[in-house]
């Protein structure tokens, strides 16, 4: 057999393979999210929380109204057209003709942009709290411009909002491609309450139904994690992630698991500590010393 005839045979045992309803085997392109759309649409909805920082270059101080305008009108426009097509590809309305889904789709779409404010409201406090707490960053503008904690915060912020309002499958893809740029994985379905400090961040992983106060600092490599997984699909909607409360600070390494888990207020959790209890407030958390062996050779 020659290498044509053996590309042949190669080409009809996969689209065999392609013959039954497995979810591996879609092959409808043209009413599937666009990951690239929606990253686009990041880097455009950034241009809007960050006008001074990822504007781009040409932008002009007196024409903010213009630009602002332009920018706005576009993300609305692809962002619709996204929300439209994930409302579909999920048959959240099987009913809902075209029109009617798009109706629903570009509500949502307002409804997001309507809360811009808010998330930058939020994020302002997430900058003061990283400025304060890290004595290496010089200025707010470092922060803003290259501190992976801040990108990966202010996209869960956005996508966080977008779970809120019900939209399938973009919050995720939105998430886990700051997770792809940052390794700081935040499920957009947490809760995270103002002056949300990530430090280093590498590593991090906080899960969906997580629930995070205000004033909480966290160190590389920290889990907010279920306790197990085994129950699958059973467990969808069921509080599997800790409650973190006000003022606390998590160093790196630590894991804090279950859904039961509940960290008080003024906690101080120490590195590399296990944490399925709860926690009251104004303790310290500390793993017990290890013994430290070292051998001349």
């Amino acid at each position: 057999m020659n290498n044509e005839e053996r590309i042949e045979s190669i080409v009809c045992r996969v689209l065999a393979d392609y013959e039954d309803d497995r979810a591996i085997n879609k092959t409808d392109l043209i009413n599937q999210p666009d990951k690239k759309a929606i990253i686009d649409i990041i880097g455009k909805l950034f241009k809007i929380l960050y006008p001074g920082y990822f504007s781009d270059k040409v932008y002009k101080i007196y024409s903010l109204r213009n630009n602002m305008s332009a920018t706005i009108e576009d993300i609305i426009y692809h962002l619709n057209k996204q929300i439209m097509i994930v409302m579909k590809y999920c048959n959240m309305y099987p009913e809902c003709c075209d029109e009617t889904l798009d109706d629903k789709a570009r509500e949502i779409t307002f409804n997001f942009m309507e809360r811009i404010p808010q998330i930058r409201e939020y994020l302002d406090t997430d900058i003061q709290a990283t400025f304060e707490g890290d004595p290496a960053a010089p200025s707010k503008d470092e922060i803003i411009i290259s501190y992976p904690g801040i990108l990966a915060i202010s996209v869960y912020r956005m996508a966080h909002e977008l779970e809120l309002l019900g939209v399938p499958m973009i919050p995720r893809i939105m998430t886990e491609y700051a997770h792809s740029r940052t390794g700081i994985d935040i499920h957009p379905g947490a809760t995270i309450g103002k002056y949300f400090c990530i430090d280093h961040g590498t590593g991090i992983v906080i899960g969906e139904t997580t629930v995070i106060g205000e004033h909480v600092k966290i160190y590389q490599g920290v889990t907010l994690g279920g306790l197990s997984t085994k129950g699958g699909q059973n467990l969808r909607g069921v509080k599997r992630h800790p409650t973190i409360g006000d003022y606390v600070t998590i160093y790196s390494g630590a894991s804090i698991l279950g859904g039961d888990t509940v960290i008080g207020d003024y906690v101080v959790v120490g590195g590399n500590t296990f944490v399925t209890q709860s926690i009251g407030d104004c303790s310290r958390v500390t793993a017990k010393e290890q013994e430290l062996q070292i051998k001349n050779q």
